[in-house]
């Protein structure tokens, strides 16, 4: 039924009937949007382990696995278990990685939406024609990383190439959500002339190109909670996750944007209590994007965490403000290829789509339904 309001061709095509004219569609996920598995070698043996997303466990294989510690010399966050390394598989041409993040058979079956993060946008894009491998494509990549850094920019590259030769020279349409979108932006800025070989259009959901003050302030100071309500328990506690995100580039690189001309400034509120005289009272305080490091700083100074019996000190750290800084200079500075500006021209049909595509993404479906004006020609994405 849902295909069937999104799209003619759901109506006549089977999932198996492909199209030959479709230029390659590559989709390109956010923050925490891909699965990280873990490879660790025992007694001579390889063994890898799932260890973002995962229900069952996770808090604990987080911990052990993912925990990190951001290495100013590479540039790299390195997790503190010097013999895992984190990989990102690329089953299924890359859409593995994106599609559910949890994929285990008892998720399935209980159909944990919360989860489930390119999943209908890859059904539905299948059910339009598209073929895995010739005309979809979809790249996963370590969400802890610098959306700069060569392993993300270089895997990206790698990508484009794979999905402009499969489908026969035909230029890449990228669809990429919130973060990915910096990941392009800083790969367009460094590889200019390669995106203008490979890419046709580009489409971006949510992108914080000035930064996510809100979303990121709360990172830095409290954590992540990505999943709310009881099935928390079972998920990455909001205080794991912080640990670990006080070491990621990609964060700090999603600070607000000092440079940008905001009508209304970022600030953090924020109540503190103050004693003068023997007497105690509480004010509330604000901080601009750039007085709130202050706050960082002073708020994370005893920050710490225990690892395989030792104490580790986790304060803000400005050796990744300062890797952070060159990054939104970059992007500051990213040019759209003459070519692809000119084609990229949204429509008032196209903007439906990528608010279509949006809400595929992230609300019910029943809502979907609900709603007329959403229930257009998705082949407008193809043109």
């Amino acid at each position: 039924m849902l295909r069937d309001c999104l799209c003619p061709c759901f109506g006549s095509q089977s999932s198996g009937d492909t199209r030959p004219d479709l230029d390659p569609v590559l989709l390109v996920s956010g923050i925490g949007g891909s699965i990280l598995h873990s490879k660790k070698k025992l007694f001579g043996i390889e063994f890898e382990t799932r260890v973002w997303v995962r229900i069952l466990f996770s808090d604990m294989e987080f911990k052990k696995k993912l925990w990190s510690l951001y290495n100013p010399k590479t540039g790299y966050t390195e997790s503190l278990d010097e013999d895992v390394e984190i990989l990102v598989p690329d089953d299924d041409y890359g859409l593995y990685a994106i599609d559910i993040l949890d994929p285990s058979l008892v998720i399935k079956l209980l159909h944990f939406s919360e989860v489930y993060h390119f999943h209908d946008m890859i059904d539905m894009l299948v059910g339009c024609g598209y073929k895995k491998g010739t005309s979809l494509f979809g790249y996963g990549y370590d969400f802890r990383q610098s959306n700069r850094i060569d392993k993300l920019v270089d895997g990206l590259k790698v990508k484009l190439e794979t999905a402009y030769k499969a489908s026969g020279g035909r230029k890449v349409t990228i669809i990429s959500h919130s973060m990915g979108g910096l990941l392009v932006m800083c790969f367009m800025s460094l590889h200019n002339e390669v995106f203008s070989k490979y890419v046709n259009k580009w489409i971006t959901i949510a992108c914080p190109f000035q930064g996510a003050p809100g979303c990121i302030n709360d990172a830095l100071l409290t954590g992540l909670q990505f999943i709310e309500g009881f099935e928390a328990y079972f998920f990455v506690s909001r205080w794991t996750m912080h640990q670990l995100l006080i070491e990621c580039p990609s964060v700090y690189e999603m600070l607000p944007n000092p440079y940008f001309s905001w009508k209304m400034q970022p600030q953090i509120n924020v109540w503190r209590g103050h004693t003068e005289d023997g007497e105690t009272s509480v004010k509330l305080e604000s901080y601009s994007p750039i007085e709130s490091i202050s706050l960082f700083k002073e708020a994370l100074r005893h920050n710490e965490l225990d690892y395989g019996g030792n104490t580790i000190a986790l304060p803000f750290n400005f050796s990744i403000l300062n890797w952070a800084a060159g990054t939104r200079k970059l992007i500051n500075n990213a040019k759209l290829p003459i070519m692809v500006q000119k084609r990229h021209q949204l429509q008032t049909c196209q903007k439906y789509v990528i608010q279509c595509l949006n809400i595929l993404m992230w609300t019910e479906m029943e809502l979907f339904l609900q709603n007329p004006q959403w229930q257009i020609d998705l082949k407008q994405l193809r043109e």
